[in-house]
């Protein structure tokens, strides 16, 4: 999955000139969190609302300053992303950088923005939580062959998987989190752990005392 796919276009952008007052109106009326502040088709800066309530804020001991322009206030330089940069490499940048959204530019020209919430939504198509399905969780031997041998198993008993998403855990094993079209997961949890997997979801079945 890349940026182009999940971000937002067209954008809505503001000038320079903008003033803080017309700025803040704006905000407040579409319910914008960012907005990219663009000079004769040049991104410039970024205007966030942290930026306008820092501006704002300033306006109980300096009212002149509302009819302050944007350029004194917007957040620059720019952090921007490429349409066909990954969409976890644009995560792992906003999370470094603790940003709220990415400007998207082809070149030189603005084509689109990324905020938080299009990640959220991507990582909601990622998993496949969106479709119906199941969850289910498995701890691999972080060695070749195991997630063959995992999808195998649920090819055998035609079992489709939507999405597969791994990750390291806490005693060297891979964690692997699956979304399943199965609606029997608990009998077909109960065979993976017969056939020696390490199911850790669904949990088993509770035996009586």
């Amino acid at each position: 999955m890349f940026v182009k796919d999940i971000m937002r276009s067209p954008v809505t952008t503001i000038a320079p000139s903008l003033t803080l007052g017309e700025a803040f109106a704006l905000f407040q009326a579409r319910g914008f969190r960012h907005l990219p502040v663009v000079d004769h088709g040049r991104l410039v800066g970024v205007l966030t609302d942290r930026d306008l309530r820092l501006a704002t804020s300033a306006l109980i001991a300096s009212p002149h300053r509302i009819e302050e322009p944007v350029s004194t206030s917007m957040s620059h330089p720019v952090l921007t992303a490429d349409p066909l940069d990954p969409v976890e490499d644009a995560a792992r940048i906003m999370r470094e950088h603790k940003i709220g959204c990415l400007p998207v530019v082809d070149g030189s020209e603005l084509v689109g923005i990324l905020t938080g919430m299009d990640l959220l939504d991507a990582l909601i198509n990622l998993t496949g939580v969106s479709r119906p399905s199941s969850r289910m969780e498995v701890s691999l031997t972080d060695r070749p062959g195991e997630l063959a041998h995992l999808t195998a198993f649920l090819a055998e008993r035609n079992v489709n998987i939507h999405s597969i998403l791994t990750s390291p855990g806490p005693e060297g094993d891979i964690r692997t989190v699956l979304r399943l079209n199965s609606s029997q997961i608990r009998p077909l949890a109960e065979a993976m752990r017969a056939d020696g997997f390490t199911v850790l979801w669904p949990l088993p079945k509770p035996w009586p005392h």
